[in-house]
């Protein structure tokens, strides 16, 4: 069962037009790793503070452009 935060997670990437590809991109990684991670096959240390962190970069670059 996924955890909290990675369903609040993808609620706040639909209402700000955030896709895998985006958080992919921000962190380096490929779109299934980010999949895996949002449906808990992946936990990685430190997911919910990196994927949030790379979420809001993304929003604060989108507000600078």
């Amino acid at each position: 069962m996924p955890e909290k935060w990675t369903g609040e997670l993808v609620g706040r990437m639909h209402n700000e037009d955030v896709t895998l590809e985006d958080l992919a991109n921000q962190m380096g990684v490929t779109k299934g790793y980010i999949s895996q991670i949002l449906h808990c096959r992946r936990t990685p240390p430190n997911a919910k503070e990196r994927l949030n962190t790379a979420f809001a970069d993304i929003l604060t670059k989108r507000k600078t452009n």
